[in-house]
């Protein structure tokens, strides 16, 4: 059997990725946000039912166990923010099961970094700053787009109001898809991913907020200023029709986390999902007290794409998984 053991990325890539990852580190070297390194093994998983984690059984001190392959670093992270660490930045391998094609891969470098003190304002401002150092040239002005208004733009509905039917139907219709027992969060990412994302970051940098408060995941959530509606304290960043980041103004209340932990396992057993372990570690570090702060995850590997106009991540990484 012949196989092909080349990298997926040319060498000359590479090096242009080096050098990218060098002025990421000067970067917040620069703003005084210091640089750390966390497992990518944990003994707890993301309970997100829209991520898939992948696990493993290892020896340790206390036996057999499974261990997580961490989505993310969020979870480390933030037991270092409860420790006293101020600013951090991490350039982390991540890995989520399924995640294949064009803009995803298994596993993954994820940018992550955290603001204690800082509000989400100023955290948006310090990643378009980012992503601006890291682009050739002037990606265009920054605009601020309401996930409302996006669906009334694009769809001409309220997401927030239109009856849980009509957006099954409308979702149906949109991904060829059986939507009749989908929640509603399910229709809205799918409508949001084939109808609006793909016009989203077109000559500018666009930044999604107010998100509908199911989405709220590990952020804050707030009132929505239209009407009162609880929506969350969160942004997504695009460029080119792709999401870049997605930056949270941080919980730090260790009971609506387990709260939320919880209800995600109730979500994912009603899909027919498998549980995955709570990380007692982080709820313990929210009940020591987290500082209150902002942080925010950039899919670094799709950025450097973008900066060096490739197709796919595939040709920024070494060795992309069908080639691992």
């Amino acid at each position: 059997m012949t196989v092909d053991w080349r990298p997926t990325a040319e060498i000359a890539t590479l090096r242009e990725r080096a050098r990218l990852l060098a002025e990421v580190r000067a970067f917040f070297a620069e703003r005084g946000v210091w640089e750390v390194e966390t497992p990518v093994l944990g003994h707890g998983g993301s309970t997100d039912v829209h991520l898939a984690s992948l696990s493993c059984e290892a020896v340790t001190p206390s036996g057999r166990e499974r261990l997580w392959l961490q989505t993310s670093p969020e979870f480390h992270m933030k037991r270092l923010l409860a420790a006293g660490a101020g600013p951090i930045f991490q350039i982390a391998r991540s890995f989520r099961d399924g995640e294949v094609g064009g803009r995803h891969n298994l596993e993954f470098s994820m940018l992550e970094w955290y603001r204690p003190g800082l509000e989400l304002d100023g955290l948006m401002a310090e990643t378009e700053a980012l992503i601006r150092r890291v682009l050739p040239s002037d990606p265009g002005p920054l605009r601020r787009r309401r996930y409302r208004e996006l669906f009334r733009e694009h769809l001409a509905l309220d997401p927030f109001r239109e009856p849980l039917g009509a957006l099954r139907r409308l979702a149906a219709e949109t991904g060829g898809l059986g939507m009749a027992e989908a929640t509603r969060d399910d229709c809205l990412d799918l409508l949001i991913s084939l109808s609006i994302e793909p016009h989203l970051g077109r000559d500018g940098i666009d930044v999604v907020v107010d998100y509908p408060a199911s989405q709220a995941a590990l952020a804050r959530r707030h009132r929505d200023p239209e009407d009162g509606e609880w929506v969350a304290s969160r942004f997504e960043v695009y460029r080119d029709g792709i999401e870049l980041a997605n930056g949270y103004d941080e919980l730090t209340d260790a009971e609506e986390q387990r709260t939320r932990f919880e209800e995600d396992n109730a979500a994912r057993r009603a899909a027919g999902l498998p549980e995955v372990d709570v990380d007692e570690r982080l709820l313990a570090a929210l009940e020591a007290g987290m500082p209150a702060g902002s942080g925010v995850a950039l899919g670094l590997d799709r950025l450097i794409q973008l900066a060096l106009a490739k197709a796919g991540v595939a040709e920024v990484m070494a060795f992309a998984t069908p080639r691992a």
